[in-house]
């Protein structure tokens, strides 16, 4: 009872907050600016002086890793008080799933318990309120993290799931499945296995973690239990938060595999620069942007991304329905930081966003700005209207040439394969028409875009993929969408050669 009260008193906060978002926000940005103007980065740009908005927008620039990176460095051999004035002990891994780079995102104390994990109690605020019958505090809750890395000199760096991990209020611990010696082991072989033995004898009412690699555990869980689905090993789960990628290909699978109409699930925007929003009710597709959880955002219309001086708008400039990519501001030393993601605002009061994908996830090639969200939503739309599943997949650009018109080159790991590809070809072309105006123009008549090129790959092809590339476990993703075909080419090449318009794997 007492526990169900605290959380009313949350969720009457972030009700609060919502309503008033522009206010929570400029008391953030003053509050960052004004503790950090004695660093070296303060200094040099004279935090001192962003006394207002107006000043901070006219005299801060924007940043990115890059520009960021040689502080960071500094910061990960033991310096401080170079971008944030409090000490930094940990630094978030991210795996540079468009660059193939690893970033290192340092993570503060106060960022950690204000931010953060402030953000798993506003999401377990959220699952009360929306189930009577949630348990998180009397079963086990099964969060998938990554896994931990000593840097010297007591500074450690690992995804910011292992990070919450390794920080996890002492209140909660007795409450989280399996030990965290399990949790944050670094092999995802010998991880998901382990995992897959001790949980699946725990009473589990929440699940947490990136679709694909909860898609690869319930399977394990499955296979050692010898059940039909994961609903009678854990009766009890009532609630899966996912993110990190698109849900949208994996639902009707990971539905199959949680078939109870107890489960909800529950999407979140969390990375390792932030945890920015949370899906707040269950049945409206969009994500509740938190504004007091120690970020403070800004937003350039994404036809201005290129622009060498692009409007960038603070929350009261938004408006619906427009892409914009996401730049932050938060306590931890990143300063109107540049973070790769593209959104869109559902609504403005509450401030209600859907993430569109990243940046260089887009396919412009032939100006029909394809998103990541029209493929996923497109191709979850044709394989749910068939009983088709897919494993994961990637594509990009098959370039005009003498004369020809360009075409998207498909490569697809199917788990059920379509029985005629060339039917799943033409029905998830016609749902893309659909889902965005500007392909289905180039599409007019096959004189700029042609037929979408599915390549059917091997079981297992894009697992020995990131296995050889030294991306499989963690938050390594496979870049979905390219503006290139290296990464293309280079899984073709590890299935077989391309043989034509609609391909199947050689026998």
């Amino acid at each position: 009872m007492a526990l169900r009260s605290y959380f009313k008193l949350r969720q009457r906060k972030i009700i609060k907050v919502a309503s008033a978002p522009h206010l929570y926000q400029e008391r953030l940005r003053s509050s960052i600016i004004a503790k950090n103007k004695d660093t070296e980065y303060g200094r040099s740009q004279r935090f001192d002086e962003l006394l207002n908005l107006a000043q901070f927008k006219k005299n801060l620039p924007l940043s990115t890793y890059e520009t960021l990176f040689p502080h960071i460095q500094r910061m990960m051999n033991g310096e401080q008080n170079l971008l944030v004035a409090q000490p930094v002990k940990w630094f978030a891994k991210s795996a540079g799933t468009t660059s193939g780079k690893s970033k290192y995102i340092p993570v503060t104390q106060d960022y950690l318990i204000n931010g953060h994990l402030k953000c798993t109690w506003t999401a377990a605020s959220v699952i009360y309120n929306e189930d009577q019958g949630a348990k998180l505090f009397e079963d086990k809750n099964l969060i998938m993290g990554g896994s931990i890395t000593e840097l010297g000199q007591n500074i450690r760096a690992g995804d910011i799931s292992a990070i919450l991990l390794y920080n996890f209020p002492k209140i909660g611990r007795r409450f989280y499945t399996p030990d965290f010696d399990t949790a944050l082991i670094a092999d995802w072989d010998e991880k998901i296995v382990k995992i897959a033995k001790i949980c699946s004898q725990e009473k589990v009412s929440l699940l947490a973690g990136v679709p694909s690699w909860i898609s690869v555990l319930l399977h394990a869980i499955l296979d050692h239990t010898g059940k039909k689905n994961i609903s009678e090993v854990w009766p009890n789960l009532r609630s899966f938060l996912h993110g990190g990628i698109g849900i949208e290909p994996y639902r009707a699978e990971l539905r199959k595999l949680m078939p109870s109409d107890k489960i909800i699930f529950r999407e979140v925007y969390n990375a390792s620069e932030g945890y920015f929003a949370i899906q707040n009710n269950k049945n409206e597709d969009s994500m509740l942007l938190l504004c007091n959880h120690q970020i403070y955002y800004e937003f350039i219309p994404f036809d201005q991304i290129d622009h060498s001086q692009p409007d960038i708008l603070d929350l009261s400039q938004v408006t619906t329905k427009v892409p914009y990519a996401l730049v932050i501001t938060n306590s931890a030393g990143l300063y109107r930081y540049l973070i790769g993601d593209v959104i869109e605002f559902t609504s403005l009061i509450p401030p209600k966003i859907k993430f569109l994908g990243r940046l260089q996830q887009h396919i412009n090639t032939f100006g029909e700005e394809l998103m990541i969200a029209n493929v996923e939503l497109a191709l979850a739309t044709v394989c749910g209207r068939s009983g088709i599943e897919i494993n994961n997949f990637t594509v990009a650009p098959k370039y005009m040439e003498g004369g020809q018109a360009g075409a998207h080159e498909w490569a697809i790991e199917f788990i059920q394969p379509p029985t005629n590809i060339d039917e799943f070809s033409k029905a998830l072309d016609t749902e893309l028409q659909l889902l965005n105006s500007d392909y289905e123009a180039k599409r007019y008549s096959d004189r700029v875009i042609g037929a979408p090129i599915i390549h059917v790959l091997h079981s297992g092809t894009i697992e020995r993929w990131l296995r050889l590339n030294n991306s499989y476990g963690g938050q390594n993703k496979l870049p979905r969408l390219s503006t290139d075909r290296k990464l293309l080419e280079a899984i073709l090449d590890m299935n077989y050669a391309p043989i034509g318009p609609s391909s199947t794997p050689s026998e």
